[in-house]
């Protein structure tokens, strides 16, 4: 016996083994038959799909938006995004050649209808979100919302600010002074100098360079002057030529160019509910809207969110509060410098909301004063205190100064709405606790696991588009694992009647094109039928 050192693998020409079949590609327990089952039983022309590479005249005819749409579900599932890997993957991937039938579009095709079908892959995703209601994985009692960034397709350096275009403007408006100080000063050593011969070295070549240098300042400072005026009109801060709509994000030291995409996280199964896309890094303003679209999307009437710090803010409370949901933000701590100096901050003070008085620490009264002042979009109610309490107040020192002898505390109109906030968020920990666990497992996950950190897309409206495909194939890849491939592919077969006029469809269309080979019919339609029974 031959003792081999090595494992040898067989030989190249040896005839292939592979089923003739390709239906035979891929065993019945493959997640591959899910994206096939989900896709069947959506209804694409209600969703809005448009064929892509074609407008269905003379040519070649399109492909089906279905088959386009099974691809991206599976090279997003499978962390397998360019259009030019996935045309790769449809030659030789298995599971590819099984799902597509063999078809292999050309990645131009592939990206078009990424960036054609933006509305659509959203409508998509929320169909997919009412799946979900329907199967009983979402609680719809308790939603976490966060906020997390993602780069855009755009460099940092693409991105100018209002304060980046005005200093650089300011800068050459500079040099084309100090060049025009140059070209006054060779004019006048021209005049003064005396006339040389046809060789006599003349040097105006100098002369000429420093007006084309001139000449392309002005046409930098002409560039910078219109982008400055384009920010003003629009009303925006910053301004890029790559992705008009990418923007420099900074939260925690973090700078980022590109968005802020938001996600509603339902409590029951980790699942988001709701999300959207934005290019604010500010997430202050976003509590209301994100709860809101959470509310709609699972159609309840009365809601509980989680959110941390940064996304305080009354307007949105008050929203909240006015459309039953019910809010968990932490306070937002402004005081930290005050207490630091060790002087008394307004949080010191307590409302005495059936006198209507605020008392201070010594226990003196300030009373309301007439009118209101506004305060950016805030109207507030100033509540004074008596300079005589005040002078013989032991802890003075700590509280008024000497130009300012009273004590002012400015209340929101709609302070109450704060006040029972803040009530609420007493002991509120356990909540807060929960709002980590939910919120940071879809960007974990997303950003860790599959490594979508940034959009391969430009422009709000495909950025939006593409967010829709993260968020779809993480809710479908955990649906997955939390029912099962028999479980999730049964309740798929369920969604009649539109599966059942497919199937016809699908029939009718076989038997006019193959009217005597029924085997392979039976073939094609056989694992609906195993499922649908």
């Amino acid at each position: 016996m031959t003792n081999r050192t090595f494992k040898t693998g067989v030989r190249r020409d040896q005839p292939s083994l592979l089923p003739a079949r390709v239906e035979d590609y891929v065993a019945g327990d493959n997640p591959v038959r899910v994206i096939e089952a989900f896709v069947a039983a959506l209804d694409l022309g209600k969703l809005g799909f448009r064929h892509a590479g074609s407008s269905g005249g003379a040519g070649q005819p399109p492909y089906d938006p279905a088959d386009l749409l099974k691809l991206y579900l599976y090279g997003y599932l499978n962390r397998i995004r360019s259009s030019r890997n996935l045309e790769r993957e449809a030659r030789r991937n298995l599971e590819l050649i099984w799902l597509m039938k063999r078809l292999v579009p050309g990645y131009r095709t592939i990206a078009k209808f990424r960036q054609e079908n933006w509305k659509t892959l959203k409508a998509v995703n929320r169909e997919f979100v009412l799946m979900l209601r329907e199967l009983g994985l979402i609680g719809g009692e308790v939603v976490a919302i966060d906020g997390a960034f993602f780069d855009g397709n755009a460099s940092k350096a693409s991105i100018k600010t209002q304060r980046k275009l005005a200093k650089r403007l300011a800068e050459i408006e500079q040099d084309i002074e100090a060049y025009g100080a140059t070209l006054e000063a060779n004019d006048s050593a021209e005049v003064e100098r005396p006339p040389a011969g046809r060789d006599g070295g003349g040097d105006g070549s100098r002369g000429g360079d420093l007006a084309q240098e001139v000449a392309a300042l002005m046409a930098k400072r002409a560039s910078l002057q219109a982008d400055l005026a384009r920010l003003e009109e629009s009303g925006q801060t910053q301004l890029s030529r790559t992705d008009p709509d990418a923007r420099l994000l900074s939260k925690n030291g973090q700078v980022v160019a590109g968005y802020n995409v938001q996600i509603g996280v339902d409590d029951k199964h980790a699942l988001i509910a709701a999300s959207e896309v934005v290019n604010d890094g500010n997430d202050s303003g976003q509590l209301y809207d994100m709860a809101k679209a959470a509310k709609d999307e699972l159609g309840v009437e009365t809601l509980t969110v989680l959110a941390d710090t940064g996304y305080y803010n009354g307007h949105t409370l008050k929203d909240c509060e006015e459309n039953g949901i019910a809010a968990y933000v932490p306070l937002a701590k402004r005081t930290t410098r005050l207490e630091a100096q060790d002087r008394i901050s307004h949080e010191a003070f307590a409302y005495d909301a059936e006198a209507d008085v605020y008392r201070c620490p010594a226990g003196k009264q300030l009373r309301p004063t007439d009118g209101r002042k506004t305060n950016g979009n805030r109207i507030e109610i100033r509540y004074v205190s008596r300079k005589s309490d005040c002078d013989a107040c032991p802890l003075r020192a700590r509280c008024v100064t000497v130009k300012i002898p009273t004590r002012t505390v400015q209340r929101w109109e709609h302070e109450a709405v704060l006040d029972r906030h803040r009530a609420r968020m007493q002991g509120a920990e356990a909540q807060m606790r929960r709002r980590a666990e939910l919120a940071e497992h879809p960007f974990g996950t997303i950003k860790c696991r599959a490594g979508y950190r940034h959009f391969l897309v430009r422009g709000f409206d495909k950025v939006c588009g593409e967010w829709s495909l993260m968020a779809l194939c993480y809710n479908f890849s955990r649906v997955l694992s939390i029912l099962g491939l028999d479980a999730f592919m049964a309740y798929l077969a369920s969604r009649l009647p539109h599966l059942a006029l497919l199937l016809l469809n699908a029939i009718t269309d076989i038997i006019t094109r193959i009217r005597p080979a029924p085997a392979p019919i039976r073939a094609q339609i056989r694992p609906i039928f195993r499922y649908a029974a």
